[in-house]
């Protein structure tokens, strides 16, 4: 801990790096991400303060659109299209993602219970080897899972429809770095 409080206090000794943010913010993109400490979207994107809008879920699940019981998520999600108007939105996933892997395995999740019930209602078991330690197999068939979900937010359906905004599904290695695509006319996700 003392290593992030040592920088917290530097941090804020730079203020005329910072003032312009007071004025507002206009990120052009919705990053979603799993909560995993491994996964920086700063870091993997280079993005500085302000550029990226982010919402971080444990697995990056993008829950059912769902008027009558909103969630925190559909909240974000509305904020960055109607508010912000992001041009882009990017779910992207993990190898190694504790989530996913438990999905894809079946573990049995009892004695964390809001981490269960949270899985079991946000999101359909993803396909994949239960043998694959990084889960890249149902890492992306998740990924691909929450896209279409939001397509169900009726905010982004719109935008879509209007040409307004793009989705992208992403697929980041943990272990190497490297950060993969979908491409949608091949259906395989393939280098940046």
């Amino acid at each position: 801990m003392q290593p992030l409080i040592d920088n917290a206090r530097t941090f804020g000794q730079r203020p005329e790096e910072f003032a312009k943010l007071a004025e507002g913010q206009s990120p052009q993109v919705l990053f979603i991400t799993c909560s995993d400490s491994r996964v920086v979207p700063a870091l993997i994107t280079g993005a500085r303060p302000g550029e990226l809008f982010e919402l971080r879920t444990a697995g990056n699940i993008v829950p059912p659109h769902a008027s009558e019981h909103p969630t925190s998520e559909a909240a974000t999600i509305e904020y960055a299209v109607e508010v912000l108007g992001v041009r882009d939105i990017v779910v992207c996933g993990h190898s190694h993602c504790g989530a996913v892997g438990a999905l894809v395995r079946g573990d049995d999740l009892t004695a964390v219970p809001a981490v269960r019930d949270w899985l079991a209602s946000a999101t359909p078991r993803p396909a994949g080897a239960a043998e694959d330690p990084e889960v890249a197999e149902g890492v992306q068939s998740h990924v691909l899972t929450q896209l279409l979900r939001l397509r169900s937010y009726p905010c982004v359906e719109r935008r879509l429809k209007e040409d307004q905004l793009a989705l992208h599904a992403w697929y980041y290695e943990v272990h190497t770095g490297a950060v993969r695509t979908h491409r949608p006319q091949t259906d395989t996700f393939e280098a940046l």
